[in-house]
Order: C-alpha cells, then structure tokens, then sequence
C-alpha cells in the first residue's frame, strides 16, 4: 500500500472521468440501466481501502442503444470531451469493435490514449486473437465459466439430454463451443438433443423454443443468454409448464429473477463471479444499493474495475492512461470476493475465482431477497483463480514496440 499511499498525496481529490457506453434505450436498456446504478452507487461510497489513490471517479453516461456503431461514435465523442476512461459490458459484438477502435485511436493519436474497462463482455476473442494492449477484462470469459460450470456438471445427477439455447452472436456461439467441449470431457455420458441461436433483442414469442425443447425430450437447458432474451424464455417455459434444471450465465440478471419466481421449484445453476449472499463490505454495498435505487447489485465486474483502476493509478502514481495501463499489467488487488485478483499482463484477463450458485428461497443463512421476489442465489461452490483459469494465445502489441 506505500504505492498507494504515496500516490493519494499527490492524486487525491483528482477528478477522473469515465465514459460508460451502454444501452441505456433499446431491447437491453434494463440491464444498461441496472448498470448504471451501480456506477453511480460505487462512485459516491468507495473506501479509502478500494480508492487508495484517493481520486474522484465521475460517471459520464452514454447511450449506444447497445448498437456497434453507435458505441464507436460514443468512444470518439468521449476523446473529444477530454475523457480518457470508457468503460462497456453488454455485448461481445460491441466490445470487440469498440476494442478496435481505441486501438486506432491510440496509435493515431498520441497524447489522447484512452484505456478500455470491460466488466462483461466474455467473447474469449477479446484476450486472446483479438487482444489489444488498451483493453483490460474484469469479468471471467467464456473458457474460464465453461471450465467451472461443466467440471461442477460431472458430478450433478439427472443430466442426460442436454439442449442449448443461446443469442445468435459470437457470444452465444462461444458458449456453445466451448461447452461443447467441457462436457464432452466431464460428461461424456451426457447427449446434446438440441440447440438454438436467437436473434439478439429481436425475438419476443419463444414458445416456439420451448416447444422445441420439450419435443426433443432435454432434462438440461444450458444457456449464455442475458437480459430479455432469458426473461422471456423463462416465461415461456412458465406459460408451457417446462420445468427442467436450468444451468446459465445471466440467470440473475434485470428482470429474470421475476420470471424465475413463476416456476415453482426450478432448479437454477449459475456460473459467475459472484452470488448474492455476501456479508462484510461487499454485503453492504448489495443493500446500499438496494436502498437507493430499489435495485441489485448485478454486475459486480464494475465493482472490480474501480478497485482495480484505483489501485493501477496508485501503483503509477498518476492518471495519465498511458501510465495507468503499464501499471495494470501483473496488477494485484483485493476484489469483491475478497481474495487477491490479478490482472494477467499476457492479455490483460483478470484472474479471479468463480462461484456456482443456486436458485432457492431465501432464509436465515441466505437471505438476500433478489428483486423482491422471496428468492436468492445462494453459494453452492467455490471454484478458485488457479482452478478456472485457461491459457491465452494472446500475442500482445505493446506501445512502441
């Protein structure tokens, strides 16, 4: 901490912007949204402990519509403004050329650097072809929650035909991969019956999906969908009356909890970062929250990417993105779980643990109630850094070099 404490003497009360690209209007705007209260919340309630290098963090919104372009423009108007931070998450397919385009900046423009923090997008593209020296991940990708979520499968009775069902976009496809994958070697047994790409934000019936995996005779439902396109393929299932287990990525996110509610006794596996049934800070920052903005805490790579900037300017005694990138490379910090995270300099993949929750009611020792709804995700598994961790094929090129 002398790092940081050091740099909070010449940093502290230093005004830093960044520019959150999401889609705040469009198909998704529910989870922008949900985003940007915990933006907002965070900002305003770090500790001295999270923001050792004492600056002022001021959120500075923009509405992509969760479109690429729009996102690119966004990026190019936040350079204009002086804003040397952005930060995006929903969407592999507008991270990946988001990505791009602070590269281009970056070398075109010298002295107008900008650094990327990525808190969800998980194309594995991102940290390993499509790499870029700008772009620093805070959420685990996809081969990392594929290492987790299949290897805690093996051992999980009642799978036997699985189905997939995933958004039509490299995201979606990457799920399907690479689960492919891990389950063929941890459950070999198991049988693919099926499996669904949808067209991202534009499908509103899904009954035809159900009744496609009720026809196939699936026990299983896999899925990497997120935002509406989950929500109403629970309320599909609702509505069909399809009550099988249900292993996901974004089951805890805006709006489908409350669809969730509607199939008594689902059983629900979510692979991620996090669960809901934190104490100490991290559970005081789930019910701050809560408080203010009648909301939950959903996408705690936010949460990381702050400590984790924080620390980086700390360690370079500086806000000049220049510096601060150099500095997160092998950057160590305390996370939101509580261990020691480590930003990998070979792609800049942020190494940290997993965790399997489930699906139940709340009670005395779970008792965080997601969206209102008497339910939570408890913490069923642990699955730590050195366990989910994969290799990169990243060859990353560094600034004058």
């Amino acid at each position: 901490m002398l790092a940081g404490s050091a740099s909070a003497q010449s940093e502290s009360g230093e005004t830093v912007k960044i520019a959150v690209i999401e889609g705040l209007s469009g198909p998704f705007a529910i989870n922008g949204v949900n985003q940007m209260h915990t933006w907002h919340y965070l900002v305003g309630h770090l500790t001295a402990q999270e923001n050792p290098a004492g600056v002022k963090f001021e959120i500075v919104p923009m509405d992509s519509k969760g479109s690429p372009k729009d996102a690119v423009q966004l990026m190019q108007s936040a350079v204009d403004q002086g804003i040397r931070y952005i930060a995006q998450g929903n969407g592999s397919n507008v991270a990946i050329p988001l990505a791009e385009a602070v590269e281009r900046n970056n070398e075109r423009n010298p002295g107008k650097e900008v650094v990327y923090l990525n808190y969800a997008a998980v194309d594995p593209a991102l940290t390993n072809d499509k790499c870029t020296y700008w772009h620093f991940r805070f959420d685990a990708d996809t081969t990392m929650k594929m290492a987790g979520l299949t290897r805690f499968m093996k051992n999980q009775p009642g799978i036997h035909k699985i189905y997939l069902n995933n958004q039509n976009y490299s995201h979606g496809h990457q799920v399907a991969k690479y689960f492919k994958e891990g389950i063929a070697k941890n459950r070999p047994d198991a049988q693919i019956v099926g499996e669904d790409y949808v067209a991202l934000g534009q499908v509103k019936d899904f009954a035809p999906y159900v009744a496609k995996i009720k026809a196939a005779g699936a026990d299983t439902l896999v899925t990497g969908s997120w935002g509406p396109d989950f929500t109403l393929l629970v309320k599909a299932m609702a509505d069909a009356g399809l009550n099988i287990p249900i292993y996901a990525y974004y089951a805890s996110a805006t709006g489908t909890p409350t669809a969730l509610a509607r199939i008594p006794g689902v059983q629900v596996y979510q692979i991620a970062t996090a669960h809901s049934d934190y104490l100490g800070r991290t559970g005081a920052v789930m019910t701050g929250i809560k408080k203010q903005y009648h909301d939950d805490l959903v996408t705690f790579g936010i949460y990381d990417a702050l400590i984790g900037l924080s620390h980086a300017m700390a360690k370079a005694k500086s806000t000049d993105p220049v510096k601060v990138a150099h500095a997160f490379e092998g950057l160590k910090f305390t996370g939101h779980n509580g261990d020691t995270d480590e930003m990998r300099a070979s792609d800049h993949q942020l190494q940290q643990g997993l965790w399997i929750s489930k699906w139940q009611k709340t009670d005395a020792k779970d008792a965080y109630d997601v969206e209102n709804t008497g339910y939570t995700f408890a913490p069923v598994k642990y699955l730590p850094a050195d366990v989910v961790s994969t290799p990169t094929t990243c060859q990353m090129k560094r600034p004058g070099k």
